[in-house]
């Protein structure tokens, strides 16, 4: 197997096709990459942004170029000696009419070909939550009609744009009344259509309508269609039921992904599933085009060891994989998944012990919970985020698993819910992994842990429950009476648990609690662990132990900020005091614009705390205060933010209940802020300069780290150089590859020139002359050991250092942390007078070794310990590599 030595992420969609990656690839390969990893490309619903909606997944989409336009992009790769990894969707496809797998279904049901490759519930009809209101009232007010879809070759159900095509079978009634000789050939087709034949049936109905004869029955069915319960009758007898959008939550009939009725779950578990599913996927693979796989949402499947193993044996033991996977702390991927690793987002949650100043974190703590005034803990925060997910959100599957444990268990449905409440409130990560009653001996324990947490809050009976609940979700004996139920139930709380944790935490928390907006990551906890560096070591062992060949990442197109923002966030927490003092003087001078509405202010304190937070961590370091257009921009960037984040909280405003009068105020607040108060921008300009220079700082230690710790470096699009962007859609924004495809991986560069820095041209080497160095030495980074190092003398807490060693070859990486306080207590000094006497302690093994720093090119002199002041020379990175 061909391990990527890095990777590359590239969003299709948006600007970007496969002639303009094309025409990317020599900048990668200079840059030093090794894999381009391709964002979703097979057909979407139309305008798309990021192709997870897939409508077939054998159509490579030809909005980007279609199979011969990346079959173009694979051999442009491959002559450069760069492969391909394309990130797949297993998990789901488009509930759209684009999607003729889908459409199938709905004009058909259950007796589509299609009709088991979907998880559907097919003791009731197939529901389909895309109207506006309840269809009862779409029908009384004339947005309901039928027609002829001429383009599908069916009669249909018409919701505006949208053609739903209606049940073969019941063309007679829909035409009784017709006298056109027409009406009673196209009844008679209906009356003898077989869904196995539907090809033929569509092609006989365009031919029976091509010209314009048919226009007088389509005025018919328009003017039959003014009858509502006709109208209505006839949708009754339909395999499908129409119904508003804001009902999804309530129940549907197909497992959807998270809360997007527009995405309906795969039954890939099905043999003949998989293999229709992964047609192209698998032809793409076999011809050499594609050389890795990231798997989307595995946690989404009924069985993902099942699925990774079919996949496995499908393509080959050389073929890399990688599955898109949070993992709690603690917490490692399935030993019987046949793949190389998660997509690291547990990388990004390991920087949190090495950068964050505790000290500050407790200031900026101590005025966020003045701010909020009495408030709840964390894990209570949890808890209520969770109960919201469980009893709005999610009401529907919840439903329908009490209903199955009623039947299962034999007990009242109340008893069921208030157990099955408690265990999913309790569940501390994304899922089990149990099948056909199998689960391993961790999974049991994380059960049997989760079922202690709850003894004290359920009485006798309720507590009963639980327990009987546990033991189905174990695979205990004494349900063999129902075991294809019991898999049923096991399976469903499985696939509910995740999406219940991701929108619970990520999606609700993570906007509610905004204390501090660098915890608030994907894949990260909202309590910062206190370990500091000995933690960020054992982290880093763990992982090379664990998974050596996972993804390294720092920014994706679903992480909640940019990596440099957060960067500059931990730099903000160095300086939480004056951040404080700044922010209450922000508040106050600006107080005019607050609102006082019937909920409370708006912005609320902790809004107002989170926006100056925002803004700080995203400002452009170029931006000119005179810059008014830029201003205007970065404003408006910085409001859609907002706008998603006040609804993702679910407090005074949400998706499915928009709460115009506080969203607009908030959104004049900040526009008088950063638009009319000149001063204010003018002040945020000149009070952030320190945090910028030190998340700058930051952003090359988390960069060197990345780098060279255990993993595979996976670069987000752009982010080679700055990366500020916002949470999406802000984030998958085409970057400036124009400017960035200038770098000249040989040019000459001053470690020390600020404005190199602020451009981020100096990260933007780093990782060049990073990855040239992983290239040079890919098993030294891939297979060698993670040796931590300690640094002695009055600068010693500023130092991450450790080493990688495979065989002969020997790399140390040294990376500087808190700058702000380096700054601060440097001022006035040159480089060797601040570093003095400190030292990097080197194991006896590396006494004898002599070093070149590959960022400056200088030769270092070895001994038992090495002097701060000559590895460093006025950087706060370095890369010692030694071959001897």
């Amino acid at each position: 197997m061909r391990v990527p030595v890095s990777t590359y992420r590239l969003q299709f969609r948006g600007g970007m096709d496969f002639d303009r990656a094309i025409g990317l690839v020599p900048y990668l390969k200079r840059l030093g990459i090794t894999h381009l990893y391709a964002a979703p490309v097979f057909a979407a619903t139309a305008g798309s942004t990021h192709g997870y909606d897939v409508t077939d997944a054998n159509l490579v989409d030809p909005v980007l170029g279609g199979r011969e336009g990346l079959e173009e992009l694979a051999a442009t790769l491959k002559a450069e000696g760069l492969g391909l990894i394309l990130d797949i969707v297993p998990n789901h496809m488009a509930a759209s009419l684009e999607n003729p797998w889908w459409r199938s279904v709905i004009e058909w049901g259950k007796a589509s070909r299609y009709g088991h490759y979907f998880d559907i519930d097919w003791s009731q009809r197939l529901t389909l939550p895309f109207l506006g209101k309840p269809f009862e009232q779409a029908v009384a007010e004339g947005e309901i009609t039928l027609t002829l879809d001429r383009k599908n070759g069916v009669l249909a159900i018409r919701y505006f744009d949208s053609f739903y095509p209606l049940h073969p079978s019941t063309y007679p009634l829909v035409l009784e009344e017709f006298t056109d000789p027409l009406a009673e050939r196209l009844a008679d087709l209906g009356r003898h259509a077989d869904a196995g034949a539907e090809d033929d049936f569509h092609a006989a109905v365009r031919a029976l309508c091509a010209g314009d004869d048919c226009d007088p029955l389509i005025a018919a069915l328009n003017q039959r269609a003014h009858e509502p319960q006709f109208l209505m009758s006839v949708h009754d007898l339909q395999p499908y039921r129409l119904m508003s959008w804001s009902e999804a939550a309530k129940g549907l009939s197909y497992r959807r992904f998270f809360e997007i009725a527009g995405l309906v779950g795969l039954r890939v578990e099905a043999e003949d599933v998989f293999a229709d599913a992964h047609r192209t996927i698998l032809e793409l693979v076999r011809s050499g085009h594609v050389d890795g796989l990231r798997i989307d949402h595995v946690d989404g499947l009924a069985d993902p060891a099942g699925y990774l193993q079919r996949l496995r044996r499908s393509v080959g033991k050389d073929v890399f994989i990688v599955v898109e996977k949070i993992l709690a702390p603690g917490e490692q991927l399935p030993a019987d998944w046949p793949v190389q690793g998660s997509t690291g987002y547990e990388f990004i949650a390991a920087q949190v012990p090495a950068f964050l100043d505790l000290e500050g974190f407790i200031t900026l703590r101590q005025t966020y919970n003045q701010l909020a005034g009495e408030t709840l803990s964390i894990p209570e925060r949890m808890r209520e985020a969770k109960l919201r997910m469980i009893r709005v959100n999610f009401a529907g599957e919840v439903n329908a698993l009490v209903k199955q444990g009623r039947e299962l268990l034999g007990l009242d449905e109340e008893t069921i819910r208030r157990a099955l409440e408690e265990l999913l409130l309790a569940f501390p990560r994304y899922r089990t992994y149990s099948v056909q009653g199998e689960m391993s001996s961790s999974d049991h324990h994380l059960l049997d842990q989760v079922l202690a947490a709850i003894k004290t809050r359920l009485d006798e009976t309720a507590a009963d429950a639980a327990w009987s609940i546990v033991d189905l979700l174990k695979g205990a004996g004494r349900f063999e009476d129902h075991r294809v139920a019991d898999d049923i139930f096991r399976c469903r709380f499985q696939q509910l648990t995740g999406p219940l944790m991701a929108k619970s935490l990520e999606d609700t928390l993570f906007f509610r609690h905004v204390e501090f907006l660098a915890l608030n990551e994907v894949g990260g906890e909202l309590e910062p662990d206190e370990g500091g560096l000995e933690h960020f070591h054992s982290l880093m062992r763990e992982r090379q132990a664990s998974q050596p060949f996972g993804l390294s990442a720092s920014s994706t197109h679903d992480t909640k900020r940019g990596e440099d923002a957060r960067a500059r966030l931990f730099a903000l927490a160095e300086d939480a005091g004056r951040f404080v003092s700044l922010f209450q003087r922000w508040r106050e001078t600006n107080r005019g614009t607050v609102q006082v509405l019937d909920g409370g202010p708006a912005p609320d304190p902790e809004l107002e705390w989170a926006i100056f937070q925002a803004i700080i961590a995203h400002w452009p370091a170029e931006l000119d205060i005179k810059d008014r257009e830029g201003i205007a921009d970065f404003t408006e960037r910085l409001l859609a933010f907002l706008g998603k984040s006040m609804r993702e909280a679910k407090l005074r405003t949400d998706w499915n209940d928009v709460n115009d009068v506080f969203e607009s105020a908030v959104r004049d607040h900040v526009r008088s802020l950063m638009l009319d108060n000149h001063a204010f921008v003018r002040g945020v300009s000149e009070e952030i300069r320190p945090i910028i220079q030190g998340g700058l700082i930051n952003g090359l230690s988390l960069t060197a780290i990345k780098l060279t710790a255990p993993g595979v470096p996976d670069i987000y699009q752009g982010s080679e150089g700055i990366d500020l962007s916002f949470v999406d859609p802000d984030n998958r924004r085409p970057p400036a590859f124009s400017a960035l495809s200038e770098f000249d991986p040989v040019a000459p560069v001053s470690w020390t020139d600020r404005k190199a820095l602020e451009a981020g041209w100096l990260k933007q080497a780093l990782v060049g002359r990073g990855l040239a160095l992983r290239n040079e030495r890919p098993d030294l980074f891939l297979r060698g050991d993670y040796i931590p190092l300690r640094c002695e003398g009055r600068r010693m807490r500023h130092v991450i250092a450790f080493a990688r060693r495979h065989a002969e070859q020997l790399v140390v990486t040294l990376a500087c942390r808190w700058p702000l306080a380096m700054i601060r207590d440097g001022e006035g000094l040159k480089a060797d007078q601040f570093w003095g006497d400190t030292r990097l302690a080197l194991p006896e093994d590396m006494h004898h070794r002599t070093w070149s720093e590959i960022l400056s090119r200088r030769s270092v002199a070895g001994g038992e310990a090495l002097l701060m002041r000559a590895l460093m020379d006025g950087q706060t990175v370095a890369i010692l590599s030694s071959d001897e």
